[in-house]
């Protein structure tokens, strides 16, 4: 069995956020590194990076993706697509559909569209680098409907 990479580290998301700028599309760090980013540090480590982004740019996105060595892993369209990459580690990409108010509908697993106000899409400085991100009030709203693991109620804490 092949050993995966299981540990993204900031490198790697600075990494992975350069080559996200450099194709010049609306995306938004989310999750465990999109806490972090908030928070203004590194709380614990991070299996994978979430990126929320323009559905529009989706056959775009994944073939520059490929063309530097990832791989996908899960295909969950059009709700998500988990990728691997043997330095960078996982990416976890999720194709929202940004309405003309800013507000954005992503598709969920059982059916249909979750809403997302425009009010939860911000930015927050983080090692000196100004990122797109979910915002607190979002990232406590994306917290939530499921069963919490370990590492979301880390992330909740820091958070609060």
């Amino acid at each position: 069995m092949e050993n995966k990479k299981e540990i993204v580290t900031k490198e790697n998301l600075f990494t992975v956020l350069d080559l996200i700028e450099s194709l010049e599309m609306t995306y938004w760090l989310d999750g465990g590194w999109g806490v972090d980013a908030l928070v203004g540090y590194q709380t614990r480590n991070h299996r994978d990076i979430d990126i929320n982004f323009d559905a529009n740019e989706t056959a775009k996105f994944l073939e520059i993706l490929t063309n530097v060595g990832y791989q996908i892993d899960t295909d969950e369209r059009p709700v998500r697509i988990e990728l691997y990459h043997s330095e960078l580690g996982y990416l976890d990409i999720h194709p929202f559909i940004i309405e003309k108010d800013g507000s954005s509908k992503q598709a969920a697993l059982e059916g249909g569209f979750y809403d997302i106000p425009a009010i939860y899409f911000g930015s927050t400085t983080f090692e000196g680098r100004n990122i797109p991100c979910i915002n607190l009030e979002g990232q406590r709203v994306f917290h939530t409907g499921y069963e919490l693991r370990e590492v979301d109620k880390h992330d909740i804490e820091h958070l609060d």
